[in-house]
């Protein structure tokens, strides 16, 4: 098995002119981490710049977006793909297929039959007279006639046609695991395509499909972003990256150009942004080595020798901090990778926990690498547990068991009767020259082994598997259309089941399309209309625009539209985009302010996160010399850090704590309860000299000693400038979809960090909240103190007494909403527990997303890490493709009830018939063949009948079926036993009196 250095020694062999570096010499560089890759890095490359110029790459304007170019780079530097196993064949399928026990109990048994058949010859005619005859009608009037076998031939028929019935299984079977399997392709390859990450080339940001990255590229990381390759940090804005799926370590890692500039695939960015150089892919990054190592790539698996020694020693002495411990992450991690690709689902560069269709009865929980939540409190655990079994697949579990008793013991009181009767018949009553043992008798005793073996596989139903896979993989395919990506297959029907969905508001309920529609600036409150550039103070919107242009993701931008009556394109974060196009609307270019201020420019960047809810950047003032310190961030929040505000004509006036209650009163409580998102706009200059009270001024040489890590002091006396109010419109269909949700038994909780004003208003805008309604609207910090005892440790018994009357949770954490999906999970004053689905986006919603029975990511505005976490995706990110969800869920349910009704009718009465007919006369009414045929043969097309209905708006007006009522309903159990009934009355009459009216019957003897 090839290690880093040997693919590298083997890749050198193609033509590397053109480049001054190799690929093993980037390989080794790698394989360095911290310090010692920083000291390389000067040394033998002359830094950072220099290892883009022997990359011949520009750390500013990336690659030239040429095919000849990135073809010339791949051929050298190999391409972003990991080589997959090829798919099973059909042979292999169908052998897999022959590994069930009953089928091959039937294979044994049916050649011994066949075989015994040619040495026993004509003699097996006269000691099967006993038991065989040529109908299914016996004699019972004369009880001192012999039934003959017409066809001496009897026992080759028998295993021949068992045989067929075998071959006739397997060969379904493995007929519809290459469908399921060439479908799941299909659906990882959706998956792999809709992975993109953002590249520099040409000096413009695109969007590429991650395994069209190569060697050069400048990729533009940002929070929530898996990394799709191997790369050295050019510049980061306080970056922090999670490195737990490949070293087991749960602490963030803060990277950077200075400190450790070394950027590994598979690995989370969960705070900040930043740039990097691509200088490893495919095979030759980390991941591409794990997957090499566990063999499930086409080139690993085909070196399974003495070589894998050699990798291993070769991870351990050059990734001494990137080991692969034994913990659940790293472990977890590595089966994710075995499971994805054992099926050779892997067809372009997938990381070992990136987002992958998991087939049927693998890891409920997924393959995805388990994330701990930030902040959590000590009661909870901080690693999302692996989810149980579905609802379905649970009750299935407890039903198969049950029958697989009842079939056992009557199959082996069937060949007990059966053996009993024929050594009774021979041995005690039959004549004494027939008394003694031949091989005939051998004979017998394999032909009550096979019907013993068929009374168990009619007891079983057979067809119950290939009846959920059926109805699952149908559903899938089906959901794609109505935007609803399945990752894990167990996820389509437990939605069926689901009875509350905590569901975020942006992007979700609203149209995540936001706009400045109100401003409060210069003392002015711009309600109804928006301020020109004009009348707004030359000073004030000077630093508001350069605030909103700087202090804001640089990948977020804002499009003008080509042509008129189209909208503006916002592409990245959408509260960002609105601002921007803000000022757009002043008449600026934000761009140009960008221009002014490259990000590689920038002091110090405080991305936003859920916890400090604001966002901060330090910027060279552009005239006077100093420093510029940018704020946004939740108004709220970020007004009690401000102590002076910009007064009309752009005053300098003090803002102390009884002005800032009287603007939270008339400026934010108002555009909060017209259900907008308010964004405070503020600042701080650090200056040598000044005549301005807010400015800070800086001694001589004390600019140099600035300590920019001290976020809390920096955050401190900060000068408001403007308070903005966003709208972000309520998608139209979402109401009737909520109301949809609330007359089928679900309830609808709305979690989000927006003011509670806010909340309320978009809540009762959706239909959550209705006029006269006697539930709970809390902000996190109030839903934390009612919850938590006097140690601050969550109370289950105190939660139980907030969740049910909950439905809005403002300002919410993350942790807030970990804390109430697992409290709803795991609470017990319902009658049945409670199915719970969430929705997320962002990083730090993962934990939520795993703890949930189903989790739903966004597929437009979610993070990597939100989509790996996650078991549905939702390509629209829209609330009604839930709903979609929950209606295929349940078709799923019911599809297999009716197929459980028409199932169990049959094995009821096929068992029954076959057992009273062991005791009562000397055969089977039913041969075996045509039992198999029965059970195997024709289950197989009632499951495609069945498990292929589509689902109907009826399936909403019903409760939900409850985690713990039977899946045999009464109504079901009525039906079973009436058809039972009757089909056993008619075949006890053709058993038993059919003889006595049969037209060729004359004086009881056979015609």
């Amino acid at each position: 098995m090839p290690t880093r250095d040997s693919i590298a020694v083997e890749s050198t062999s193609v033509n590397t002119k053109g480049f001054d570096v190799s690929l093993k010499e980037l390989c080794q560089l790698m394989d360095m981490r911290g310090p010692n890759a920083l000291e390389k890095i000067n040394a033998d490359y002359g830094g950072l710049e220099g290892l883009c110029a022997k990359i011949q790459t520009d750390p500013f304007s990336g690659l030239p977006n040429s095919s000849a170019e990135l073809e010339r780079r791949r051929n050298v530097f190999g391409r972003n793909e990991i080589p997959p196993l090829p798919p099973k064949s059909f042979i292999r399928l169908a052998w897999e297929a022959l590994q069930d026990v009953t089928l091959i109990i039937l294979l044994i048994a049916a050649i011994i039959s066949f075989c015994i058949s040619f040495y026993t010859g004509n003699t097996s005619k006269n000691n099967l007279n006993n038991l065989k005859t040529t109908t299914i009608i016996p004699d019972l009037t004369n009880n001192t006639s012999k039934e003959v076998i017409n066809d001496e031939h009897a026992g080759r028929i028998e295993g021949v046609a068992i045989l067929i019935a075998v071959i006739v299984v397997v060969l379904v079977t493995a007929l519809n695991d290459w469908s399921k399997e060439k479908q799941f392709r299909g659906l990882q390859s959706k998956i792999e395509t809709e992975h993109k990450f953002s590249v520099i080339r040409d000096s413009k940001p695109v969007d590429i499909v991650i395994n069209e990255i190569v060697v050069g590229d400048i990729c533009r990381v940002k929070y929530g972003d898996l990394l799709p390759a191997d790369g050295i940090l050019l510049q980061s804005n306080d970056l922090k990256v999670d490195e737990s799926s490949l070293t087991g370590e749960s602490d963030h890692i803060r990277k950077s150009p200075e400190v450790d500039p070394v950027l590994l695939s598979g690995t989370h960015a969960m705070e900040g942004s930043g740039r990097m150089v691509v200088c490893a892919v495919g095979v030759n990054s980390q991941t591409g080595i794990i997957m090499t190592l566990l063999g499930v790539t086409k080139e690993g698996n085909n070196n399974n020798g003495n070589t894998s020694q050699n990798n291993q020693h070769s991870i351990n002495n050059n990734r001494k901090s990137t080991k692969i411990n034994n913990n659940n992450d790293s472990h977890k991690s590595l089966n994710g990778i075995k499971k994805e690709t054992a099926n050779g689902q892997i067809a372009a560069f997938v990381p070992p926990s990136t987002a992958t269709v998991e087939s049927l009865g693998q890891n409920n929980g997924g393959s995805t690498v388990p994330l701990a939540p930030n902040n959590i409190d000590e009661g909870t655990t901080t690693t999302a547990s692996i989810k149980t079994k579905s609802v379905l697949q649970g009750k299935l579990s407890s039903l198969a068991i049950q029958i697989g008793y009842v079939g056992s013991i009557v199959a082996a009181a069937t060949v007990l009767v059966m053996i009993v009767k024929y050594s009774l018949s021979k041995f005690i009553w039959g004549p004494p020259e027939e008394r003694q043992l031949n091989p005939n008798d051998l004979s017998n005793l394999v032909y009550f082994i096979i019907t013993g073996v068929t009374v168990l596989v009619l007891a079983v139903p057979e067809g119950l598997p290939l009846a959920i896979t059926l109805s699952l993989t149908y559903s899938v395919k089906k959901m794609m259309k109505d935007n609803n990506l399945v990752r894990h297959l167990d996820a389509c029907e437990t939605m069926g089941n689901a009875t509350s969905i905590c569901s975020d508001k942006t992007g979700t309920l609203t149209t995540n399309r936001m706009a400045v529609v109100q401003s409060f600036i210069n003392d002015r409150f711009y309600r109804e209309i928006s301020p020109s550039w004009s009348e707004l103070d030359k000073k004030t919107r000077e630093i508001l625009v350069e605030g909103i242009s700087v202090n804001s993701g640089y990948n977020t931008q804002v499009l003008l539209p080509t042509l008129p009556g189209i909208q503006k394109t916002q592409i990245g974060n959408k509260t960002e985009c609105a601002l921007l196009g803000f000022t757009l609307d002043l008449g600026q270019n934000y761009e140009q302010i960008r221009h002014y201020f490259p990000e590689e420019s920038l002091i110090k960047v405080f991305t936003f996160n859920s916890v400090r809810k604001s966002m901060m950047t330090v910027v060279h003032r552009r005239e006077g010399g100093g420093f510029r310190l940018h704020a946004k961030g939740a108004s709220e929040i970020l007004l009690c850090r401000c102590k002076y505000i910009l007064g009309v004509e752009g005053n300098i006036l003090s803002f102390g704590n009884e002005k800032q209650k009287e603007m939270i009163k008339q400026v934010i409580e108002p555009m909060a309860s017209d259900g907008l998102r308010t964004i405070a706009i503020a600042y701080k200059d650090f200056v040598g000299n000044s005549e301005y009270p807010n400015d800070v001024i800086l001694s001589e040489g004390e600019s140099s000693s600035i300590n920019w890590d001290d976020e809390e002091s920096l955050r401190e006396g900060l000068t408001l400038v403007a308070i903005l109010g966003i709208q972000d419109p309520v998608r139209p269909e979402v109401p009737e979809a909520i109301a949809k949700c609330q007359r089928s038994g679900i309830t609808v909780r709305m979690v989000t960090g927006d003011n509670i004003n806010t909340a309320r208003s978009i809540a009762i805008q959706c239909g959550i909240l209705k006029p006269g309604d006697d539930y709970l609207v809390l902000e996190g910090k109030d839903f934390n103190s009612r919850i938590r005892d006097e140690n601050g440790i969550v109370d289950q018994r105190k939660l139980d007494q907030i969740w049910p009357k909950l439905r809005v949770l403002a300002r919410a954490q993350p942790s807030d909403k970990y804390i109430l999906v697992k409290g709803i999970i795991e609470s017990k004053c319902t009658k049945n527990r409670e199915v719970v689905a969430v929705t997320g986006d962002g990083t730090n919603d993962a934990p939520a997303l795993k703890k949930a029975d189903v989790g739903f990511a966004m597929g437009i505005a979610g993070t990597d890490v939100a989509k790996e976490a996650s078991d549905i995706i939702l390509t629209d990110d829209n609330f009604t493709s839930i709903v979609k969800a929950v209606m295929w869920g349940r078709n799923v349910y019911d599809s297999i009830a009716k197929f459980l009704q028409f199932q169990l009718t049959v094995n009821v009465v096929a068992v029954t018939i076959a057992f009273v007919g062991a005791c009562s006369i000397k055969n089977l009414p039913f041969r075996a063949v045509q039992m198999l045929w029965v059970n195997l043969i024709m289950d197989t097309l009632a499951s495609l009948a069945l498990a292929t209905e589509m689902p109907t708006e009826d399936l909403l007006k019903r409760k939900p079926y409850g985690r713990t009522k039977s899946l045999i309903s009464r109504t079901m159990v009525k039906n079973i036993i009436g058809h039972a009934i009757y089909q056993l009355s008619v075949l006890f009459g053709l058993l038993f009196f059919a003889n006595e009216i049969n037209s060729r019957k004359i004086h009881n003897e056979r015609k």
